[in-house]
């Protein structure tokens, strides 16, 4: 049964576990094919954890290039004693969405440097919009509770894994998982029109 055939969208997890392995066996052995594969299967899982660490479809998108790039380059590097081919794939996007930021970060200061500010009209209208939100996601946040507020700050906005998020705060990771899905259903009652995402 191939990687990409009507029977695959049918295996269980273990086989698709498997099949995953093979395909970026198969990228190491250069096989582009395999690439296309796992680009195929796992860009609309990745492409939403890019766009929420970068704020911007474009960079999102610089990401995305950047991610399937290395994997072609370094698939040889995949250990599947240390994790899933998903968790490695979305380690490299966390990790190059950060670069991307902290990179356009330096740039922006370099312009601004370079560049004296320009004073533009406020639009009212955007300003006003953009207020709503922020005044919905702090009236939303503190109904949360302080724990998992910061939990879905340190995931979404920072763009932590949840063992990252433990780590940080000193919780066990069952907690973190606990209160990363409260947090979630809980923001999903209070601004159902999706602001916050």
């Amino acid at each position: 049964m191939a990687p990409g055939s009507c029977e695959g969208a049918l295996m269980n997890a273990p086989d698709r576990a498997a099949a995953d392995i093979r395909s970026l066996e198969s990228v190491a052995n250069g096989d582009r094919e395999a690439l296309a594969f796992l680009y195929d299967r796992f860009t609309p899982l990745l492409f939403p954890v890019a766009l929420r660490i970068t704020g911007s479809s474009a960079d999102a998108e610089d990401v995305m290039q950047e991610v399937w790039v290395q994997v072609w380059r370094r698939a040889s590097s995949f250990d599947a004693a240390r994790g899933s081919v998903p968790a490695w794939l979305m380690t490299i996007t966390r990790s190059r969405a950060l670069d991307h930021i902290r990179s356009r970060s330096a740039r922006t200061k370099r312009e601004e440097v370079a560049e004296p500010p320009k004073q533009s009209a406020p639009d009212p209208g955007r300003s006003a919009e953009s207020e709503s939100v922020r005044a919905k996601l702090r009236a939303a946040f503190e109904e949360l509770g302080p724990e998992r507020a910061q939990v879905l700050e340190l995931a979404y906005w920072e763009g932590l894994s949840q063992s990252e998020i433990a780590e940080r705060t000193g919780s066990p990771l069952g907690t973190v998982k606990s209160w990363t899905r409260q947090g979630l259903e809980r923001m999903r009652k209070l601004l159902p029109d999706g602001d916050w995402w």
